[in-house]
């Protein structure tokens, strides 16, 4: 028995009927699963406890939340895939808990960005979660050939090139991260596919918070996930000096918009899709168009102040961002309001 507490949380809506955690409950139709989901999880509590969140989306996909940044695990006969690794002090941890949800190795970790609550586990996870190729016995992966497939029971470690780059250093410079950790093969193009349990995946390099990162979409599994392009903690930490941009941000919050379908009212009471974000709680469409809204609507007056000739300090005081600060940023939160007002700010001056 493992030392490490899980709380293991199952969602599927369909219609009326919310399960939640094997318990079904009876709900008006006419109540959002966006809405249910805001009521029954809340998991940025999660990530300031010592225990994982493990949150099943469909019977071969969860998220395990509180190791830093949010991990998505798609498991199956042909292997795991996993989006983020966490931090390196919660690795221990992530592996256990992979080991609990499935007997299949991970045979890739792909990295959205180059973070180090994202990225920091990449090197003891991709050899914890790959040596569980040896539990999942001969078929469909064993022997000297699952060996080789996984790198040497490693996983295979995949990300754009910008963020190998990142936690990589040249010839003679220390890296910020070992290189046990570093992404093994490199996306080049736009978009990536792969397949794996028989859903298709797609890795599409979206600049977003900055210049390399990216988001994967499973199409069979109906999921995205958005890596800290979409944070429902707190405002988009758009990082200027590492090629972020706040028109990156928003064109990846519309990808993500057109990639999310939601049932017709009434008529087809099927999911939705869900999306994964960097940080909190499981979001859906509209939480998607409420956060893009958001980040419009704040780019839009600090984009008129700048026309106006206002000086970052004048587009400060006249607090923007504001009406969202109470939910996505505070003065003693990790990222406030004032500080994403400026990173848009400065987005837009060097753009122009």
């Amino acid at each position: 028995m493992s030392r490490h507490k899980y709380r293991h949380v199952n969602i599927a809506s369909q219609g009326q009927n919310l399960y939640l955690g094997g318990r079904k409950f009876r709900l008006a139709a006419a109540l959002s699963s966006a809405l249910l989901l805001g009521g029954f999880l809340n998991l940025a509590r999660a990530q300031q406890k010592d225990d994982l969140d493990v949150v099943q989306l469909r019977p071969n996909f969860y998220m395990i939340a509180g190791a830093g940044a949010n991990i998505a695990l798609e498991t199956g006969p042909d292997g795991s895939v996993l989006i983020d690794a966490g931090s390196a002090e919660s690795a221990e941890r992530v592996i256990a808990a992979i080991k609990k949800i499935t007997k299949y190795p991970v045979r890739y970790i792909i990295d959205t960005t180059s973070d180090a609550d994202h990225v920091g586990g990449n090197g003891k996870v991709s050899k914890g979660a790959g040596q569980n190729v040896q539990a999942a016995g001969p078929e469909p992966l064993g022997g000297e050939v699952a060996k080789e497939m996984t790198n040497g029971y490693a996983a295979t470690i995949m990300s754009t090139e910008q963020i190998l780059f990142r936690m990589s250093a040249p010839t003679g410079k220390v890296a910020p991260f070992p290189n046990d950790s570093w992404p093994v093969e490199t996306i080049f193009s736009a978009r990536k596919a792969l397949s794996l349990n028989g859903d298709a995946i797609e890795i599409f390099h979206m600049p977003s918070r900055t210049d390399g990162d990216s988001i994967v979409f499973f199409r069979h599994s109906d999921v995205v996930v958005a890596g800290d392009a979409l944070d429902m903690t707190r405002f988009p930490r758009i990082d200027v000096e590492r090629g972020g941009s706040i028109a990156g941000e928003i064109a990846t919050l519309n990808k993500l918009v057109e990639l999310t379908v939601v049932p017709l009212p009434f008529i087809f009471n099927g999911p939705s899709t869900y999306v994964v974000p960097g940080h909190g709680r499981v979001a859906e469409q509209i939480d998607v168009l409420n956060y893009r809204d958001m980040v419009v609507t704040i780019r839009d007056i600090i984009q008129d102040m700048i026309k106006s000739g206002k000086t970052l300090e004048q587009v400060k005081a006249a607090k923007p961002a504001e009406p969202w600060a109470s939910q996505y940023g505070s003065e003693r939160g990790s990222y406030s309001a004032d500080q994403f007002v400026e990173a848009v700010y400065k987005s837009l001056k060097r753009v122009k």
